[in-house]
């Protein structure tokens, strides 16, 4: 069963608003997953959140199961995607598949290369919320 995302309240209507402000012809299809996932997210008071759940800014190790390949990165605003930094944007499908899980969890994404089964390794937040 595929897991619940969970968001705080800011953070909702922060990627609410990405979605629906970025939302172009050939991205459409990635908006409206995210905006799936948010419909069916749990969504938290601000400041209460655990240290475990993807969130813009975590730093996340995901292993590709199949390929048994691991990659490290950090999920980031749109405006601070940077390839050779490591800087995913949020609205990235990759970014998309795992926002709002936790440490241990496995998503089937369907990703640009093919529908991938990603692990989630490890979650670094250095805020508390």
């Amino acid at each position: 069963m595929k897991p619940i995302p969970t968001f705080t309240v800011a953070e909702y209507q922060l990627l609410r608003n990405l979605a629906k402000q970025s939302i172009t012809s050939s991205n459409a299809k990635d908006m409206d997953l995210l905006n799936g996932e948010l419909d069916r997210a749990v969504i938290i008071k601000d400041g209460v959140i655990e240290k475990n759940i993807i969130r813009i800014n975590s730093f996340v190790t995901v292993e590709d199961v199949s390929a048994k390949r691991q990659m490290k990165f950090q999920i980031v605003l749109p405006s601070l995607a940077n390839v050779k930094e490591n800087k995913v944007s949020i609205l990235a499908p990759l970014s998309i598949a795992i926002i709002g899980f936790k440490e241990k969890d496995q998503v089937e994404w369907e990703l640009p290369a093919g529908t991938k089964m990603l692990k989630i390794i490890a979650v670094e937040n250095l805020s508390d919320n």
